[in-house]
């Protein structure tokens, strides 16, 4: 797997998610995990799984985190990058 490939494709996918509102982080709370396919410059293709959770508390900061694997061993120890957006739409860690 190419590791900057891959974080790469994975900084872009969670970019979307800093667009959008707090509320519409909170709505996918509980839901099933996003997953996308991607396919690297290199043609490769990869997987990408988004999930959004509280970070400490119910109604606090909202943590976005992501990971991508390339289906090989990598998806036993995928890459991983993570986002946490507060409810006044500020980002408070990344």
């Amino acid at each position: 797997m190419d590791k900057q490939e891959a974080l790469r494709l994975l900084d872009e996918t969670l970019d979307r998610f800093r667009q959008e509102p707090y509320e519409s982080l909170t709505a996918q709370i509980d839901a099933d995990p996003i997953v996308v396919e991607r396919q690297g410059a290199s043609g490769r293709s990869y997987q990408i799984e988004l999930q959004c959770l509280w970070d400490d508390r119910p109604d606090g900061d909202v943590r976005v985190i992501g990971s991508i694997d390339d289906g090989g061993w990598r998806s036993f120890v995928p890459l991983t990058r993570s986002l946490i957006k507060a409810a006044d739409g500020r980002f408070v860690g990344e």
